[in-house]
């Protein structure tokens, strides 16, 4: 799907409103807070204290995660954006942004007086650490906010400094809130453009319109509104970067690629830098400084966890022939994501080319097993062609990596990468049966790092992933770990996910297969009850 973009890019971090100049110990989560009584006045209060609060604490250096980072998480955990949420739920919230602190709270407003609860939790020893309650006419709603922040900012925090652009005045910022939140393009568009209407260099409700012209494929609508906010604007340079998108979307790549540059020439970012690939390898740019492998290759020494960034320089890789360089980039492709099937198909074609057939049949295998695609490619004459087009661009800034895997692992000569594996998995083990749902995942995939065909541990991720509701993702999980070894627990888990997901053929293959292997498989035969409802 093309349209990977949401609101996510109002907050690039190439280009962000504000960010930390020191290094903070915390990095804090802003939730929305609940409304006591919800009316038509207070329907927007909510999110709308969540950003302004955010705002304010990183004008003043706190390292406040961006709205589009909750966003993500929400979609993560599938959770409806307007839900009601437990304890449980935003602290699983915090866990997948990085976060190290929880702000909560809530409103109610009596008349014109809007009284405010917010509380900051660390998540490490789960306690409030701080209570704040304010309370002012609604007319100063930012006043009040303004207030709430300097209360629950740590210790050492500066004085708030300017924030991005001119202040909004309430009505505007409304109708901002209003816009971010409505449910139909309509209704957003029109918020939106009330709000330039009423402060025509509110250049926020501009980014804005962009993503929802551009999630609707109106690509000249959305360039047009990048275009728009000014050279002088603190947001020009995202609107750059947006323009930019636009252009690529359009075709127009050498407009593109001289937004792009003008970009690189100001401050020289991953997401840039990748896009900058992308762009020449769609020019059919050849070798030299603007090469699409030079971009890639820069892309992914910025940021070596860019696992678009590392699956694009294999892909540029393969294009230009090299096979060699592009196994070993795939390879760490399907290090960082072993569910690539694009990057486990790319990679099946490189080996075959330096004649490694086992592993190349491998690899396009695991492909067909996680993309329909393939499948469906490989019934088709010339399936086994790498097709183009493949390339990733860079929408927005990636969530930080809760679960990233420690690069110290590899100072550990002494010992084995499966022995090292096998003591991670352990550990895995031990903090599943406990519970310990993160701390199992991070071992987990430590040990596919080192192993990342390890049927065990991909196993109990997918398990892990089935007892949190994450039905993709289990899913995908079960299908790598039956493709590294066939099991019957690996075939009932698997016919488990598909049941939840209300795949019932699915489900019912996946039992039957697993009672081929072993007639006795007492999760096989828990399964069929359960879809013979019994």
């Amino acid at each position: 799907m093309r349209r990977a973009v949401r609101l996510s890019l109002l907050a690039l971090a190439a280009f962000s409103v504000s960010r930390p100049t020191q290094a903070q110990t915390a990095r804090v989560l802003v939730m929305p807070f609940e409304l006591v009584t919800r009316d038509a006045r207070t329907v927007w209060l909510g999110e709308g204290t969540a950003v302004r609060l955010t705002d304010d604490l990183l004008a003043m250096g706190v390292d406040a995660i961006p709205r589009l980072e909750r966003q993500q998480a929400f979609g993560q955990l599938q959770v409806p954006p307007a839900a009601t949420l437990t304890d449980a739920t935003v602290i699983r919230i915090g866990q997948i942004v990085g976060a190290s602190q929880i702000v909560v709270g809530t409103l109610q407003l009596e008349g014109d007086a809007l009284s405010v609860r917010a509380r900051a939790i660390d998540l490490e020893p789960g306690r409030v650490t701080s209570s704040v309650d304010e309370r002012g006419p609604l007319q100063d709603f930012f006043a009040t906010i303004d207030h709430v922040a300097a209360r629950l900012a740590p210790s050492g925090s500066r004085e708030a400094s300017g924030k991005a652009g001119p202040e909004p005045t309430l009505a505007v910022f409304e109708n901002y809130i209003k816009g971010l939140l409505a449910e139909t393009p309509e209704t957003a568009i029109g918020f939106l453009t009330t709000a330039l209407k009423l402060q025509p260099d509110f250049d926020r409700a501009r980014l804005a319109l962009w993503v929802v012209y551009d999630d609707e494929g109106e690509d000249e609508l959305a360039l047009a509104a990048a275009e728009q906010v000014p050279r002088d604007s603190p947001n020009a340079g995202r609107a750059k970067f947006l323009a930019g998108l636009s252009q690529l979307y359009l075709k127009r790549l050498d407009a593109a690629l001289a937004t792009f540059k003008a970009l690189a020439s100001v401050q020289t970012t991953p997401s840039v830098l990748n896009n900058l690939g992308v762009i020449q390898l769609r020019r059919g740019g050849g070798p030299g400084p603007d090469s699409p492998r030079n971009f890639f290759t820069k892309a992914v020494e910025a940021d070596p966890d860019d696992r678009d960034a590392v699956f694009n320089l294999g892909y540029a890789c393969w294009m230009e022939r090299d096979a060699q360089a592009a196994i070993y980039w795939l390879k760490e492709a399907v290090r960082r994501t072993p569910t690539d099937g694009d990057a486990h198909f790319v990679l099946g074609a490189a080996l075959a080319a330096a004649g490694n057939g086992l592993e190349a049949s491998r690899e396009r295998e695991l492909a067909r097993r996680l993309s329909a695609v393939y499948e469906q490619r490989a019934k088709k004459p010339g399936g086994d062609t790498v097709p183009r087009g493949l390339e990733r661009i860079k929408h927005d800034i990636e969530l930080p990596h809760s679960q990233q895997i420690d690069r110290k692992l590899a100072s550990n000569e002494q010992r084995s990468q499966e022995e090292l594996a096998g003591v991670y998995l352990d550990s895995g083990k031990r903090q599943y049966a406990l519970e310990n749902d993160r701390l199992a995942t991070d071992d987990l995939n430590r040990a596919l790092y080192l192993s990342p065909y390890l049927a065990e541990a991909q196993l109990l991720l997918g398990r892990i992933h089935l007892r949190n509701g994450q039905l993709p993702q289990a899913i995908d999980a079960f299908k790598i770990a039956l493709w590294s070894a066939e099991t019957p627990d690996a075939h009932a888990a698997l016919g488990e996910a598909y049941r939840q997901a209300k795949d019932l053929d699915a489900a019912r293959a996946e039992a039957q297969r697993a009672l081929a292997i072993d007639p006795e498989s007492s999760e096989a035969k828990q399964l069929l009850n359960r879809l013979d409802g019994r």
